[in-house]
């Protein structure tokens, strides 16, 4: 593959990015992936911090109530990023090394996400 027919994080990322509160419950968060057919949210925290639907699937399954804990709770924080100049190759190869499927992307500021759907999409 020629470096031009290489992808970029840019060509390939969900914007805008959406985003949650530290405080919003685990149903509002679910509402906002739901209703943005998206399955993770950066959370506007710092240090950088990201929910995903597995956190809110954990929520569920150990029989708590999704409408008591909040996004802190369960988030995942010091969150991997990347720059939407980096090469998708590389971000397959980041969500591989951390086991991850979300990568925050981050210019100066949050500008949007790439999931390994985006990888897969970008394969196929």
């Amino acid at each position: 593959m020629s470096n031009n027919d290489r992808k970029q994080v840019r060509d390939m990322m969900s914007t805008p990015l959406m985003t949650v509160s530290k405080n919003a419950t685990i149903t509002e968060a679910a509402k906002v992936m739901r209703d943005n057919e998206i399955s993770a949210l950066v959370v506007t925290t710092s240090p950088r911090a990201i929910i995903s639907s597995s956190d809110v699937l954990e929520v569920a399954a150990d029989g708590l109530d999704p409408t008591q804990v909040t996004v802190a709770d369960v988030m995942t924080t010091d969150v991997e990023t990347v720059t939407p100049d980096l090469y998708m190759e590389e971000v397959a190869a980041m969500m591989t090394t951390y086991g991850i499927k979300h990568l925050p992307v981050v210019d100066d500021e949050y500008v949007g996400m790439v999931s390994s759907t985006d990888v897969t999409t970008l394969l196929s």
